[in-house]
């Protein structure tokens, strides 16, 4: 199922590559991969992610619809 999201362009706004994003969230690049293709993640991951690039949890339909 795909999600639709925006977390490569949030990404590439912070100048942050894949690597150090994965790095920061705790997270495999293979899985920073598959969501950046739009591949469902769990909450937990998303709470990861939004951390990661310095947002709060009710900020999260700015990444993740």
């Amino acid at each position: 199922m795909k999600a639709p999201n925006k977390v490569k362009e949030f990404r590439e706004n912070l100048m942050m590559s894949k690597a150090e994003l994965a790095r920061k969230a705790g997270i495999s690049v293979q899985t920073l991969n598959r969501i950046e293709r739009g591949e469902v993640c769990r909450v937990d991951t998303q709470r990861k992610i939004l951390e990661a690039l310095n947002l709060k949890v009710d900020e999260k339909e700015k990444i993740f619809s």
